[in-house]
């Protein structure tokens, strides 16, 4: 099972923030509610990963609302794996991520970016970050 990091869910609740804005400046709208309740117990527990699959209803549609507006796939079209990278240079996922991706859970896809994200070696962050845009 995949886990979802606490940044991802930070960043659904800023784009449900923007999207349905407190109207009294005190209450929260459905999908904002059930995320920031979720951000608050995992701050509290000192956790900084969910299992996908234990996402209550309401939660898992908020936060999967929000991960259709993330780019699919880390892919540049610069693919080292087919020739014989285990890590492909253009994106950095291994050679099993990019044969599993379309199989993937969002929170596996989400696990693979953060990954390729904070180690920011992949083509894709610095000589070819034009076609990651």
């Amino acid at each position: 099972m995949a886990g979802i990091h606490i940044s991802d869910l930070e960043a659904a609740i800023n784009y449900w923030r923007e999207r349905s804005p407190s109207s009294d400046g005190l209450s929260l709208a459905d999908p904002v509610r059930v995320l920031a309740e979720l951000y608050a117990r995992m701050a509290y527990r000192h956790e900084t990963e969910i299992e996908e699959a234990t996402l209550s209803q309401p939660a898992r549609e908020a936060w999967l609302a929000w991960f259709q507006t993330t780019p699919d796939t880390p892919c540049i079209a610069i693919c080292s794996t087919s020739q014989g990278d285990a890590v492909c240079k253009g994106c950095g996922r291994s050679f099993d991520e990019v044969q599993r991706w379309t199989e993937m859970t969002p929170g596996e896809k989400r696990a693979s970016w953060r990954r390729i994200t904070l180690e920011g070696t992949a083509w894709r962050f610095n000589r070819y970050a034009e076609r990651a845009g």
